[in-house]
């Protein structure tokens, strides 16, 4: 192995145990405008899921959401934004339909999912990303 293989090799153990040190928790934590930014670039996977209390759907999305959230522990980091309390954040990513969930990829916006769909197709989503 020569000298480059050798540094790759020690900067991925380092990422590896930088993730690691990541608390994940178990169920979705609340985000609003001023905690977005860092949340979202503190995670390598992240799905904000984006909603409303009056919001039906929304509200049939919730119990999948923390199912999922205990289920994908450690992989994926769910969270929550009220968008009618953090309208900078919604009108950002122009949330115009809710329930609308954001997956970010180290930082990055990597995929969009709009309405309350069945927890198949959120794993769908997520899979390539883990």
């Amino acid at each position: 192995m020569d000298e480059i293989d050798q540094i790759r090799q020690k900067r991925m153990e380092l990422l590896k145990k930088k993730v690691e040190a990541l608390d994940y928790p178990a169920a979705p934590i609340l985000v609003t405008d001023a905690t977005f930014d860092s949340l979202v670039s503190q995670y390598p996977l992240i799905l904000v899921d984006c909603w409303a209390q009056w919001c039906g759907p929304c509200r049939m999305l919730s119990p999948i959401m923390d199912e999922l959230a205990a289920e994908l522990q450690g992989k994926v980091v769910f969270a929550k934004l009220n968008v009618d309390e953090n309208k900078s954040t919604a009108s950002r990513f122009a949330i115009s339909s809710i329930p609308a969930m954001l997956v970010f990829k180290n930082g990055t916006l990597v995929e969009q999912i709009v309405g309350a769909v069945p927890k198949q197709n959120i794993m769908g989503k997520l899979q390539p990303f883990m």
